[in-house]
């Protein structure tokens, strides 16, 4: 069960849509790196996504072949993409896919794809 996010901002939007770009292992500064923030904005967020259930995350399991501390995964469980989704209807209309160049990913709205079969007056 996902809890009502009680502060949205723009910065909270774009880890939304990293979180549902096409990359399926997403760590923090990937996130970030993603979302064009800081990665210093992008935890708390991603700390509040959990705390709310939208979000599940795991610490990477093995060993690395690179130096470095281990990674934390995160990835939208369904109930937070279902979540996500809306909001980002809600806020902005569209989810924008977070890749090399922004693309509109599903969303419609079926009175538009309607009147776009039907042919516009």
């Amino acid at each position: 069960m996902v809890v009502a996010l009680s502060r949205v901002t723009s910065a909270t939007l774009d880890v939304l849509e990293a979180l549902m770009g096409p990359d399926e292992e997403l760590y923090g500064l990937k996130i970030a790196q993603n979302a064009k923030r800081k990665a210093g904005s992008v935890y708390p967020i991603l700390a509040r996504l959990e705390e709310a259930g939208w979000v599940e995350s795991a610490w990477e399991s093995g060993e690395r072949d690179e130096r470095g501390p281990r990674r934390r995964f995160y990835r939208l469980n369904p109930d937070g993409l279902a979540a996500a989704r809306a909001l980002l209807t809600e806020r902005r209309g569209a989810v924008r896919q977070r890749t090399g160049k922004a693309v509109l990913r599903h969303l419609p709205n079926p009175a538009t794809e309607l009147t776009l079969l039907r042919g516009a007056p």
